[in-house]
């Protein structure tokens, strides 16, 4: 918590005098509450204010350390609709059968506990505080500990709670099963509540058809009316993933084949996204082999400690004009 503020005296009958408070004994109120120090000033003027900061300020890179950090942030920014089994650490208790990370929940739900105890959480969700992995843990933590069928709303979360990565077995397989709808929200499909159903349609609509390439990690194919695209999460360090894909790209080397070419890039929860423009012709199972092909390529320019030539800065500055950041 924050460094208590020097506290005003207290006015009482004959004497002044002030509650003293460790700052590790205040807890999170409301913003308008009286702080519970006791000086008499709304928690957001008092304790709350650097509270406040404290969860607001951005973690760069949030997911970092979770197995399938790059797919992570696929799933956060790129799929529609997908899932993932979770496992914990210690494993899952003894009323929850499971737990599944979904790209997002019916009526746009943080977290959901089915009828049978299953736990269901939310990718997609607008988040309270500067780190992701914070506000998903704690939404997270209350389903485990909700009713059966109950939906789980976000909270204001204390600065100093749980993160993913203090909750979730870092042993335990990340593999996302990419879905072509929202079918995976049903629980049982003949008792669904006309406004899931009505949502349900909604999102089919608009799910962008997508695949995720089994020869490289975190690479995504969609379909677009006009083209089709390749959207590449990976994990290396911006500078040195610059250098390398200047390099392949000054070479004539950077494309994916006949009638592709890499086009930019954007920035992603700490990470870098390469993207591709593809020919409405070309499928998912098309770039398999072309994309194995470029990670070789790829590794051998991350590889390289040469400067970059005059051609190469010239590759380098046209990618970096051409980034932009989603979060």
């Amino acid at each position: 918590m924050a460094k208590k503020r020097p506290q005003t005296k207290a006015k009482t009958s004959g004497k002044s005098s002030a509650t003293q408070v460790s700052d590790g004994d205040i807890p999170v109120v409301g913003a308008r509450e009286p702080c519970p120090c006791g000086s008499g000033r709304r928690y957001k003027a008092c304790h709350g204010r650097a509270a406040a900061h404290a969860v607001t300020e951005l973690v760069q890179r949030p997911l970092e350390g979770l197995p399938g950090e790059c797919d992570w942030v696929a799933l956060r920014e790129l799929v529609p609709a997908a899932t993932v089994e979770l496992g914990l650490k210690g494993g899952l208790p003894e009323d929850v059968p499971s737990v599944t990370l979904a790209t997002v929940l019916p009526m746009a739900w943080p977290a959901l506990r089915r009828d049978n105890g299953a736990v269901m959480l939310g990718l997609q969700n607008d988040t309270a505080s500067g780190d992701i992995s914070r506000d998903l843990a704690d939404v997270l933590r209350r389903a485990l500990e909700a009713a059966p069928g109950t939906p789980v709303a976000a909270e204001r979360v204390p600065a100093d709670s749980p993160r993913l990565q203090d909750l979730l077995d870092p042993a335990a397989p990340f593999t996302p099963v990419v879905h072509s709808g929202f079918e995976f929200w049903l629980e049982d499909a003949a008792n669904t509540t006309p406004e899931v159903a009505a949502s349900l349609e909604r999102a089919n609509e608009a799910a962008i058809p997508t695949a995720r390439l089994s020869g490289v990690e975190a690479a995504y194919w969609c379909r677009t009316p006009d083209k089709n695209h390749l959207r590449w999460v990976m994990p290396h360090s911006e500078e040195k993933l610059l250098d390398a894909l200047a390099r392949l790209h000054a070479a004539g080397t950077s494309s994916l084949g006949e009638g592709t070419r890499l086009v930019g890039s954007f920035r992603a929860h700490g990470l870098m996204v390469p993207v591709w423009d593809l020919p409405s012709s070309v499928g998912a199972e098309d770039v398999e082999k072309p994309a194995q092909e470029f990670a070789q390529r790829l590794t051998e320019a991350l590889s390289s400690d040469a400067p970059l030539t005059a051609e190469e800065r010239r590759a380098r500055g046209g990618l970096t004009n051409r980034q932009v950041t989603l979060s």
